[in-house]
């Protein structure tokens, strides 16, 4: 395994990650339907709540199928920085970790997150178990994310942290001494990584902890966590349809874990499928999965595909033409620029509901959405949390990314059947799906 200076034990830099893109790329258009079996990278989801709660653990863990890009790598800096023992190779697909048991060896440590919402949410709970203290910073559109929710939560459970400049938002200082428990409301409508990276750290409170939350009705990421503290020995008591969760005080089990792909990933090849009418396949992700991102094959359903949902794999075949649909999206908001980039070719407008939250994410991405679509001839409706997609032709034009790696991969999908659609800054994939051009190109 090759270290990296700086970094022993991870194998890989944001930089090896990134490689070398050009200023724009134009996306080839396909002269066929899609007819693929497509291996997807590991849930960056699954993957840095993994990789926390196994530094978490007491004692060495093995995560396997691990995804390697940006997020992943902050996650794994931000770890090694913290004192934790940590291997991370590339050529194995796996990351070994040992955990100590809710301890975190390093004192006084500046922690930066890149743009990375989960570590940047997920961290300062756990660092809250520390002596500290510790600065927590990203790049400058972090700076521009909410956390306020995050930090009142924590401080009701007994952390002790403060903001280093603006008020709700980061910096924030840690200043550690461990968190005392208790039960709190938590407001999880603008991220539900903030009840994320409560519950994760909750175990090693000095008494139960409870969370109350608030802000939507479905609550699929924290569905992910739950599944995954459970994996490493730690149970979470369920109420009130997600809305109550509480966590007994206890440890985490070291263990070998496998993380399966990543469906926010596989919607770009599933809408592939759809909008040439064709077909993909994607091993690995079935009915057992936990990632709520696997409902925007329901929606394609909707829209007139074929979808086969398996144990351990999902198929989508597309037809001829795609019907309008008219959707909540607020529990699987990740997939709605997938959606937006295939609804003007549809039969009907498409309305998307429910996703004010994606303003506070990597860019505003209703309004990043309503000007490209703009951009590309298509008429768009957009209201704070929604959007009405009225289908037409689609001009070729460049579309911006705003940095957003779901903007880029979404946007290549709509310029692999319309000639001259090029892609502004398309390096921005490698936060999560750091191949994504190359396999997009292998559907030729």
């Amino acid at each position: 395994m090759r270290r990296v200076a700086g970094v022993p034990g991870v194998d890989f830099t944001v930089e090896d990650v990134r490689g070398t893109f050009p200023e724009e790329i134009e996306i080839q258009t396909l002269d066929h339907p899609v007819e693929a079996e497509i291996q997807i990278p590991g849930s960056k989801s699954v993957t840095n709540r993994a990789l926390l709660i196994a530094a978490l653990a007491d004692g060495p863990s093995t995560i396997r199928n691990p995804l390697f890009s940006d997020d992943s790598f902050w996650l794994m800096q931000a770890l090694v920085h913290l004192g934790f023992d940590l291997h991370a190779d590339r050529d194995a697909a796996e990351v070994r970790i040992t955990g100590q048991r809710g301890i975190i060896l390093q004192r006084n440590a500046d922690v930066f997150v890149g743009n990375a919402g989960t570590v940047a949410r997920f961290l300062p709970p756990a660092l809250a178990l520390g002596e500290g203290p510790y600065r927590v910073d990203g790049v400058p559109r972090m700076r521009e994310r909410p956390v306020g929710d995050l930090v009142d939560a924590m401080r009701h459970l007994g952390a002790h942290v403060e903001y280093a400049n603006e008020e709700g938002r980061f910096p924030l200082v840690v200043k550690g001494g461990g968190l005392v428990g208790g039960t709190v409301r938590v407001r999880g409508g603008k991220s539900s990584q903030f009840v994320s990276g409560l519950l994760m750290a909750a175990p090693y409170a000095r008494e139960p902890v409870t969370l109350e939350i608030e802000g939507r009705d479905d609550w699929p990421y924290v569905g992910i966590t739950v599944e995954v503290m459970e994996a490493f020995g730690v149970d979470v008591e369920i109420g009130d349809g997600f809305r109550r969760l509480a966590v007994e005080p206890g440890s985490y089990s070291a263990r070998e874990y496998e993380v399966e792909p990543d469906a926010s990933a596989a919607s770009y090849f599933l809408a592939a499928a759809a909008v040439t009418g064709g077909q993909v396949k994607i091993p690995g992700l079935g009915t057992g999965s936990s990632q709520g991102d696997l409902r925007f094959a329901e929606v394609l359903r909707k829209m007139g595909c074929e979808v086969e949902i398996a144990s351990d794999f999902i198929e989508v075949r597309g037809l001829e033409r795609l019907r309008g649909v008219d959707v909540d999206m607020g529990a699987f908001s990740d997939t709605m620029i997938t959606l937006s980039a295939i609804a003007p070719f549809a039969e009907g407008p498409t309305t998307i509901r429910n996703v004010g939250h994606t303003r506070h994410q990597e860019t505003d991405r209703i309004a990043a959405v309503a000007t490209e679509l703009g951009r590309l001839g298509i008429s768009v409706e957009e209201a704070p949390d929604s959007l009405r997609i009225t289908p037409g032709p689609v001009s070729p034009a460049v579309v911006r990314t705003y940095g957003d790696h779901r903007m880029a991969m979404a946007f290549a999908v709509t310029g692999l059947v319309v000639p001259g659609v090029r892609i502004r800054e398309p390096g921005c994939v490698t936060k999560t799906f750091p191949d994504y051009y190359q396999q997009l190109d292998a559907l030729r």
